[in-house]
Protein backbone atom coordinates (compact mmCIF):
# COMPACT_ATOMS: atom_id res chain seq x y z
CA UNK A 1 0.00 0.00 0.00
CA UNK A 2 1.22 3.51 -0.83
CA UNK A 3 -0.58 6.41 0.86
CA UNK A 4 0.22 8.91 -1.89
CA UNK A 5 -1.26 6.65 -4.56
CA UNK A 6 -4.33 6.00 -2.41
CA UNK A 7 -4.83 9.67 -1.53
CA UNK A 8 -4.76 10.93 -5.10
CA UNK A 9 -6.12 7.77 -6.77
CA UNK A 10 -3.06 7.47 -9.01
CA UNK A 11 -1.01 4.49 -10.16
CA UNK A 12 2.47 5.78 -9.30
CA UNK A 13 3.53 7.99 -6.35
CA UNK A 14 4.80 10.70 -8.67
CA UNK A 15 3.47 14.26 -8.90
CA UNK A 16 4.44 16.83 -11.51
CA UNK A 17 5.39 20.27 -10.24
CA UNK A 18 2.89 23.07 -10.86
CA UNK A 19 5.51 25.39 -12.36
CA UNK A 20 4.82 28.89 -13.64
CA UNK A 21 4.86 29.20 -17.44
CA UNK A 22 5.46 25.45 -17.83
CA UNK A 23 2.53 23.58 -16.31
CA UNK A 24 -0.42 24.01 -18.62
CA UNK A 25 -3.11 21.54 -19.59
CA UNK A 26 -0.92 19.60 -22.05
CA UNK A 27 1.70 18.79 -19.44
CA UNK A 28 -0.77 18.10 -16.62
CA UNK A 29 -2.97 15.80 -18.68
CA UNK A 30 0.03 13.90 -20.10
CA UNK A 31 1.39 13.18 -16.61
CA UNK A 32 -2.01 12.08 -15.35
CA UNK A 33 -2.52 9.86 -18.40
CA UNK A 34 0.86 8.25 -17.68
CA UNK A 35 -0.21 7.27 -14.16
CA UNK A 36 1.10 10.19 -12.10
CA UNK A 37 -0.66 13.31 -10.85
CA UNK A 38 -0.46 16.25 -13.24
CA UNK A 39 -0.77 19.77 -11.87
CA UNK A 40 -1.80 22.98 -13.61
CA UNK A 41 0.32 25.92 -12.43
CA UNK A 42 -2.11 28.68 -11.50
CA UNK A 43 0.68 31.06 -10.50
CA UNK A 44 1.20 32.34 -14.04
CA UNK A 45 -2.44 32.35 -15.16
CA UNK A 46 -5.22 34.90 -15.08
CA UNK A 47 -8.38 33.34 -13.59
CA UNK A 48 -10.08 32.97 -16.96
CA UNK A 49 -6.96 31.29 -18.38
CA UNK A 50 -6.88 28.85 -15.48
CA UNK A 51 -10.54 28.00 -16.05
CA UNK A 52 -9.79 27.26 -19.72
CA UNK A 53 -6.82 25.04 -18.80
CA UNK A 54 -8.90 23.10 -16.26
CA UNK A 55 -11.55 22.40 -18.88
CA UNK A 56 -8.97 21.39 -21.47
CA UNK A 57 -7.35 19.04 -18.95
CA UNK A 58 -10.72 17.43 -18.24
CA UNK A 59 -11.18 16.87 -21.96
CA UNK A 60 -7.69 15.36 -22.33
CA UNK A 61 -7.73 12.95 -19.37
CA UNK A 62 -10.23 10.97 -17.35
CA UNK A 63 -7.71 10.54 -14.54
CA UNK A 64 -7.20 12.71 -11.45
CA UNK A 65 -5.30 15.98 -11.79
CA UNK A 66 -4.82 19.04 -9.63
CA UNK A 67 -4.01 22.74 -9.53
CA UNK A 68 -1.04 24.31 -7.79
CA UNK A 69 -1.98 27.62 -6.13
CA UNK A 70 0.63 29.96 -4.64
CA UNK A 71 -1.32 31.55 -1.78
CA UNK A 72 0.34 34.93 -2.39
CA UNK A 73 -1.53 35.04 -5.72
CA UNK A 74 -3.39 38.39 -5.84
CA UNK A 75 -6.67 36.87 -7.08
CA UNK A 76 -6.58 33.73 -4.93
CA UNK A 77 -10.26 34.00 -3.91
CA UNK A 78 -11.39 33.99 -7.54
CA UNK A 79 -9.02 31.13 -8.36
CA UNK A 80 -10.34 29.00 -5.50
CA UNK A 81 -13.94 29.61 -6.58
CA UNK A 82 -13.07 28.48 -10.11
CA UNK A 83 -11.34 25.35 -8.80
CA UNK A 84 -14.33 24.46 -6.64
CA UNK A 85 -16.81 25.23 -9.40
CA UNK A 86 -14.93 23.02 -11.85
CA UNK A 87 -14.72 20.23 -9.23
CA UNK A 88 -10.95 19.87 -9.45
CA UNK A 89 -10.14 16.89 -7.18
CA UNK A 90 -6.75 18.02 -5.80
CA UNK A 91 -5.15 21.35 -4.84
CA UNK A 92 -1.49 21.89 -3.95
CA UNK A 93 -0.93 25.11 -2.02
CA UNK A 94 2.34 26.92 -1.38
CA UNK A 95 3.86 30.27 -0.40
CA UNK A 96 1.43 31.03 2.42
CA UNK A 97 -0.40 29.64 5.43
CA UNK A 98 -2.24 26.34 4.86
CA UNK A 99 -4.73 27.29 7.56
CA UNK A 100 -6.46 29.87 5.37
CA UNK A 101 -7.89 27.59 2.68
CA UNK A 102 -7.61 23.95 3.79
CA UNK A 103 -10.96 23.74 5.61
CA UNK A 104 -12.69 25.64 2.81
CA UNK A 105 -11.34 23.23 0.20
CA UNK A 106 -12.14 20.18 2.33
CA UNK A 107 -15.74 21.37 2.68
CA UNK A 108 -15.96 21.15 -1.11
CA UNK A 109 -14.49 17.65 -1.28
CA UNK A 110 -11.03 18.69 -2.47
CA UNK A 111 -7.83 16.91 -1.34
CA UNK A 112 -5.19 19.39 -0.13
CA UNK A 113 -1.39 19.11 -0.13
CA UNK A 114 0.92 21.90 0.99
CA UNK A 115 4.57 22.56 0.06
CA UNK A 116 6.96 23.24 2.96
CA UNK A 117 10.64 24.11 3.31
CA UNK A 118 11.01 23.34 7.02
CA UNK A 119 9.59 21.29 9.89
CA UNK A 120 7.83 24.24 11.56
CA UNK A 121 5.79 24.69 8.39
CA UNK A 122 5.05 20.96 8.30
CA UNK A 123 3.72 21.17 11.86
CA UNK A 124 1.45 24.04 10.80
CA UNK A 125 0.17 21.81 8.00
CA UNK A 126 -0.71 19.11 10.50
CA UNK A 127 -2.54 21.68 12.64
CA UNK A 128 -4.41 22.96 9.59
CA UNK A 129 -5.53 19.44 8.65
CA UNK A 130 -3.93 19.18 5.22
CA UNK A 131 -3.97 15.73 3.64
CA UNK A 132 -0.29 15.58 2.63
CA UNK A 133 2.88 17.66 2.63
CA UNK A 134 5.66 18.17 0.11
CA UNK A 135 9.09 18.68 1.67
CA UNK A 136 10.89 20.80 -0.92
CA UNK A 137 14.64 21.08 -0.49
CA UNK A 138 17.07 23.86 -1.34
CA UNK A 139 17.94 22.16 -4.64
CA UNK A 140 14.55 23.01 -6.13
CA UNK A 141 13.77 25.76 -8.60
CA UNK A 142 10.91 28.19 -8.06
CA UNK A 143 10.04 29.50 -4.62
CA UNK A 144 12.34 28.06 -2.01
CA UNK A 145 13.22 28.22 1.68
CA UNK A 146 15.46 30.93 3.08
CA UNK A 147 17.10 28.36 5.38
CA UNK A 148 18.58 26.53 2.37
CA UNK A 149 17.87 23.09 3.86
CA UNK A 150 18.70 20.34 1.37
CA UNK A 151 16.27 17.60 0.42
CA UNK A 152 18.37 14.90 2.07
CA UNK A 153 18.20 16.76 5.39
CA UNK A 154 14.65 18.09 5.09
CA UNK A 155 12.78 14.90 4.20
CA UNK A 156 13.78 12.84 7.27
CA UNK A 157 13.31 15.89 9.50
CA UNK A 158 9.75 16.40 8.25
CA UNK A 159 9.10 12.65 8.47
CA UNK A 160 10.11 12.75 12.13
CA UNK A 161 7.94 15.82 12.80
CA UNK A 162 4.62 14.74 11.24
CA UNK A 163 2.77 11.55 10.35
CA UNK A 164 1.08 12.99 7.25
CA UNK A 165 1.64 11.39 3.84
CA UNK A 166 4.92 12.90 2.66
CA UNK A 167 6.36 13.70 -0.77
CA UNK A 168 9.91 14.83 -1.47
CA UNK A 169 10.81 17.56 -3.95
CA UNK A 170 14.05 19.18 -5.02
CA UNK A 171 16.71 17.28 -6.94
CA UNK A 172 14.44 14.44 -8.13
CA UNK A 173 15.24 13.62 -11.75
CA UNK A 174 15.95 9.89 -11.81
CA UNK A 175 14.47 6.66 -10.57
CA UNK A 176 17.40 6.30 -8.18
CA UNK A 177 16.62 9.67 -6.58
CA UNK A 178 12.98 8.59 -6.21
CA UNK A 179 14.09 5.51 -4.29
CA UNK A 180 16.54 7.58 -2.23
CA UNK A 181 13.76 9.97 -1.23
CA UNK A 182 11.58 7.06 -0.16
CA UNK A 183 14.41 5.53 1.82
CA UNK A 184 14.55 8.83 3.74
CA UNK A 185 10.88 8.60 4.65
CA UNK A 186 8.98 10.03 1.70
CA UNK A 187 6.09 8.08 0.24
CA UNK A 188 6.17 9.81 -3.12
CA UNK A 189 7.99 12.50 -5.06
CA UNK A 190 7.22 15.73 -6.83
CA UNK A 191 9.26 16.29 -9.98
CA UNK A 192 9.70 19.79 -11.40
CA UNK A 193 12.72 20.55 -13.58
CA UNK A 194 12.52 17.35 -15.60
CA UNK A 195 8.93 18.12 -16.59
CA UNK A 196 9.66 21.83 -17.11
CA UNK A 197 11.63 20.84 -20.22
CA UNK A 198 9.27 18.10 -21.40
CA UNK A 199 7.87 18.35 -24.91
CA UNK A 200 4.42 19.05 -23.44
CA UNK A 201 5.67 21.88 -21.21
CA UNK A 202 4.51 25.33 -22.30
CA UNK A 203 8.00 26.77 -21.71
CA UNK A 204 9.75 28.33 -24.71
CA UNK A 205 11.89 25.90 -26.78
CA UNK A 206 14.94 28.14 -26.27
CA UNK A 207 14.56 27.86 -22.49
CA UNK A 208 14.27 24.08 -22.70
CA UNK A 209 17.35 23.84 -24.89
CA UNK A 210 19.36 26.07 -22.55
CA UNK A 211 18.48 23.86 -19.57
CA UNK A 212 19.91 20.81 -21.36
CA UNK A 213 23.30 22.57 -21.60
CA UNK A 214 23.69 23.61 -17.94
CA UNK A 215 26.51 22.33 -15.78
CA UNK A 216 27.05 22.17 -12.04
CA UNK A 217 27.00 25.64 -10.52
CA UNK A 218 25.04 27.25 -13.36
CA UNK A 219 22.08 27.94 -11.05
CA UNK A 220 21.96 29.77 -7.73
CA UNK A 221 19.39 30.81 -5.15
CA UNK A 222 18.59 34.50 -5.39
CA UNK A 223 16.09 37.18 -4.30
CA UNK A 224 16.04 35.96 -0.69
CA UNK A 225 14.72 39.33 0.52
CA UNK A 226 11.63 38.77 -1.64
CA UNK A 227 10.67 35.15 -2.36
CA UNK A 228 13.78 32.98 -2.86
CA UNK A 229 14.07 31.39 -6.31
CA UNK A 230 16.81 29.37 -7.98
CA UNK A 231 17.89 31.07 -11.19
CA UNK A 232 20.06 30.28 -14.17
CA UNK A 233 23.06 32.61 -14.20
CA UNK A 234 22.32 35.05 -17.03
CA UNK A 235 22.51 38.86 -17.34
CA UNK A 236 19.45 39.36 -15.15
CA UNK A 237 20.82 37.06 -12.46
CA UNK A 238 24.10 38.98 -12.46
CA UNK A 239 22.21 42.26 -11.97
CA UNK A 240 20.41 40.70 -9.01
CA UNK A 241 23.65 39.29 -7.58
CA UNK A 242 25.38 42.67 -7.85
CA UNK A 243 22.43 44.40 -6.17
CA UNK A 244 22.33 41.85 -3.36
CA UNK A 245 26.09 42.10 -2.85
CA UNK A 246 25.82 45.82 -2.17
CA UNK A 247 22.90 45.29 0.22
CA UNK A 248 20.00 46.36 -1.98
CA UNK A 249 16.68 46.72 -0.17
CA UNK A 250 13.61 44.63 -0.91
CA UNK A 251 12.13 47.66 -2.64
CA UNK A 252 15.15 47.99 -4.95
CA UNK A 253 15.03 44.29 -5.79
CA UNK A 254 11.31 44.51 -6.49
CA UNK A 255 11.95 47.38 -8.91
CA UNK A 256 14.73 45.39 -10.60
CA UNK A 257 12.50 42.36 -10.92
CA UNK A 258 9.69 44.42 -12.41
CA UNK A 259 6.63 42.78 -13.90
CA UNK A 260 6.52 39.72 -16.11
CA UNK A 261 10.22 38.87 -15.74
CA UNK A 262 9.63 35.10 -15.49
CA UNK A 263 7.21 35.21 -18.42
CA UNK A 264 9.84 37.03 -20.48
CA UNK A 265 12.42 34.34 -19.80
CA UNK A 266 10.60 31.02 -19.48
CA UNK A 267 7.60 31.59 -21.75
CA UNK A 268 8.94 34.10 -24.29
CA UNK A 269 12.53 32.81 -24.45
CA UNK A 270 14.54 35.92 -23.53
CA UNK A 271 17.52 34.03 -22.15
CA UNK A 272 19.53 37.04 -20.99
CA UNK A 273 16.99 39.44 -19.50
CA UNK A 274 14.36 36.98 -18.29
CA UNK A 275 14.04 35.34 -14.86
CA UNK A 276 14.97 31.73 -15.62
CA UNK A 277 13.83 29.51 -12.76
CA UNK A 278 15.02 25.89 -12.69
CA UNK A 279 16.26 23.35 -10.16
CA UNK A 280 19.85 22.44 -9.38
CA UNK A 281 19.27 19.01 -10.92
CA UNK A 282 19.06 20.70 -14.33
CA UNK A 283 22.76 19.91 -14.69
CA UNK A 284 21.73 16.25 -15.13
CA UNK A 285 19.11 16.92 -17.84
CA UNK A 286 20.47 16.44 -21.33
CA UNK A 287 17.44 16.06 -23.60
CA UNK A 288 13.92 17.33 -24.22
CA UNK A 289 11.65 14.28 -24.06
CA UNK A 290 7.95 13.54 -24.02
CA UNK A 291 6.17 12.88 -20.74
CA UNK A 292 5.65 9.25 -21.69
CA UNK A 293 9.40 8.78 -22.22
CA UNK A 294 10.23 10.59 -18.96
CA UNK A 295 7.75 8.57 -16.92
CA UNK A 296 8.83 5.25 -18.44
CA UNK A 297 12.47 6.04 -17.73
CA UNK A 298 11.86 7.18 -14.13
CA UNK A 299 9.81 4.10 -13.28
CA UNK A 300 12.22 1.70 -14.98
CA UNK A 301 15.18 3.22 -13.13
CA UNK A 302 13.26 3.09 -9.85
CA UNK A 303 12.45 -0.58 -10.28
CA UNK A 304 16.02 -1.39 -11.27
CA UNK A 305 17.29 0.45 -8.19
CA UNK A 306 14.81 -1.37 -5.95
CA UNK A 307 15.93 -4.73 -7.31
CA UNK A 308 19.58 -3.84 -6.93
CA UNK A 309 19.03 -2.77 -3.32
CA UNK A 310 16.25 -5.28 -2.61
CA UNK A 311 13.91 -2.46 -1.54
CA UNK A 312 10.39 -3.11 -2.95
CA UNK A 313 8.70 0.27 -2.32
CA UNK A 314 5.77 0.25 -4.75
Amino acid sequence: MNRICDLFSIRYPLVQGGMVWCSGWRLASAVSNAGGLGLIGAGSMHPETLEEHIRLTKAATSRPFGVNVPLMYPQVETVMEIIAGEKVPVVFTSAGSPAKWTAWLHARGIVVAHVVSGTRFALKCAEAGVDAVVAEGFEAGGHNGREETTTMVLVPAVRRAVTLPLMAAGGIASGASMVAAMALGAEGVQVGSLFAVAEESSAHPAFKELVTTLGEGDTQLALKKLAPVRLIKNDFFRQVADAEARGASAEELTALLGRGRAKKGIFEGDLQHGELEIGQVSSMIRSVDSVSVIMERLLREARETQLRLNLPLF
